[in-house]
C-alpha cells in the first residue's frame, strides 16, 4: 500500500468527523437564529402596533427580546442534549460581532474612550478584587473560591473564571459555584442597569462605560448597553474590551500568589503565559479599527461588517437565555450567590459614582 492510499482512508475519515460535528451544531444554531430573529420580529411588531394605535410604548431592543424568549424556553420546557453543542457557540458569535464592531470604530473613535475612562477601568479593577476578597472572607467561603469570585467580578465572568480555574488549580466545585453566581448575578444585571440609568437620566456614553465597568460577561455588558442603545452599546463594548485585556495580568497575579504558598503549578515564562491568557479578539476588533481607520476597508464595507456583527450579536443573545438554568443555579447552595450578590452591589455602586464624578468634574 503506497503513502497515498493509507492517507486517503484517514482523510476521509477526517472529513468525515467534521461533517458529524457540524451536523451536530445545526440543531442549536438553528434554534439561536430562531429565537434571536423572534426577538427582531418581537421588537417590530411591538412598535409599529404602538404606532398603529397611538400607544405609548418603550421600544424594546430585540436584545432583550431574544434573551427572555431564550430564558423561557429554558426554564420551561427545558433545553433538550440535541440543542446544546449549537448553543453553546454563543460565545464565539460573541466574539465575531465584537471584532466585526470594529469596523464601525475609527481609531479616534477608540481613543475617545479616554484616559479617565481607562484610569476608572484600573480602579474598578482594584475595587472589585478587595471588594470580594473582603466579602468571602467574611461569609467563610474557602479562598480559592474566593480568588475565582474575584476574578469573575474583575475581569469578565466566566472567561476569567475558568483561566484563573487552571492557574490556581482550583477545584471544580469552587469553579462551578463561582460561574454560577457570575451568570445568575449577569442574567439578573441585564434588566436592573438599563432601569437604573433611564432612571437616572444616564447619557449614551455614561451608561455605557457604566456597563463596561460594572457588568462581569462581556455577553450580559455588550447586550446591557445595546438595551440602552446603539452609542451606549458601543462605548460598554470599548470598556468591556478595556478591561478584558487586563486578564492575563490579573490571573498572572493570582498563580504567583497561590504558586509561592505551594497550592498552584509554578510560572515559567511570563510573557508566553499572559499571551496564552490575552484574549485575542481584543486584537482582531483593534486590527479591523485599523483597516476601516486607513480606508483600507471601504465605508460601504465597514457599514455591511457592522451589519453582520448585529446578526452574530443576535445569536450571542439569543444563547445568554438558552444558557441560562435558573432552576439548575438555584441548587448548587446560596453562599457564593450572597456574597456575590454583595460584591456586584458594592461594585455597581462604586463605578456607578466614579462615571457620575467623572462626568460632572472632568467630563467624558
Amino acid at each position: 500500500m503506497t503513502a497515498t492510499e493509507a492517507a486517503a482512508p484517514a482523510g476521509r475519515l477526517a472529513l468525515g468527523d467534521l461533517a458529524r460535528k457540524a451536523a451536530g451544531l445545526l440543531p442549536g444554531l438553528i434554534l439561536l437564529a430562531v429565537v434571536g430573529y423572534a426577538g427582531k420580529l418581537a421588537q417590530v411588531g411591538v412598535k409599529n402596533l404602538a404606532t398603529a394605535n397611538d400607544w405609548h410604548l418603550p421600544d424594546i431592543e430585540y436584545v432583550l427580546w431574544a434573551i427572555v424568549f431564550g430564558l423561557i424556553i429554558t426554564n420551561t420546557i427545558g433545553l433538550h442534549r440535541v440543542f446544546a453543542p449549537g448553543v453553546a457557540t454563543y460565545e464565539f458569535w460573541l466574539k465575531l460581532g465584537i471584532v466585526l464592531l470594529g469596523a464601525r470604530f475609527l481609531l479616534g473613535d477608540v481613543a475617545k474612550l479616554g484616559g479617565v475612562s481607562l484610569a476608572l477601568v484600573a480602579i474598578e479593577l482594584v475595587a472589585a478584587i478587595g471588594i470580594v476578597v473582603l466579602i468571602g472572607r467574611w461569609f467563610g467561603l474557602g479562598p480559592k473560591l474566593i480568588s475565582l469570585l474575584a476574578i469573575g467580578s474583575s475581569i469578565c465572568g466566566v472567561s476569567a473564571i475558568i483561566a484563573g480555574k487552571g492557574a490556581i488549580d482550583a477545584d471544580d466545585e469552587d469553579a462551578s459555584f463561582a460561574i454560577a453566581a457570575i451568570l445568575a448575578l449577569g442574567a439578573f444585571g441585564l434588566f436592573a442597569y438599563p432601569a437604573i440609568g433611564h432612571l437616572l437620566g444616564m447619557t449614551a456614553h455614561e451608561f455605557g462605560l457604566w456597563a463596561g465597568l460594572a457588568v462581569d460577561n462581556t455577553a450580559e455588558a455588550t447586550a446591557a448597553g445595546a438595551i440602552y442603545g446603539d452609542e451606549a452599546g458601543k462605548i460598554a463594548v470599548l470598556a468591556k474590551s478595556a478591561r478584558n485585556a487586563t486578564i492575563g495580568f490579573v490571573v498572572l497575579g493570582f498563580a504567583i500568589y497561590w504558586a509561592a504558598r505551594g497550592q498552584a503549578t509554578a510560572i515559567g515564562n511570563r510573557a508566553q503565559f499572559l499571551w496564552a491568557k490575552f484574549p485575542k479578539f481584543v486584537l482582531g476588533f483593534l486590527a479591523v479599527s485599523a483597516l476601516a481607520t486607513a480606508g483600507i476597508i471601504a465605508k460601504a464595507d465597514a457599514v455591511s461588517l457592522g451589519n453582520l456583527s448585529r446578526w452574530a450579536f443576535l445569536l450571542t443573545f439569543a444563547g445568554v437565555g438558552l444558557r441560562t438554568d435558573l432552576r439548575a443555579l438555584g441548587r448548587l447552595g446560596w453562599r457564593p450567590f450572597v456574597v456575590g450578590a454583595f460584591a456586584e452591589l458594592a461594585v455597581t455602586v462604586v463605578t456607578l459614582g466614579l462615571v457620575l464624578a467623572a462626568s460632572a468634574w472632568i467630563g467624558l
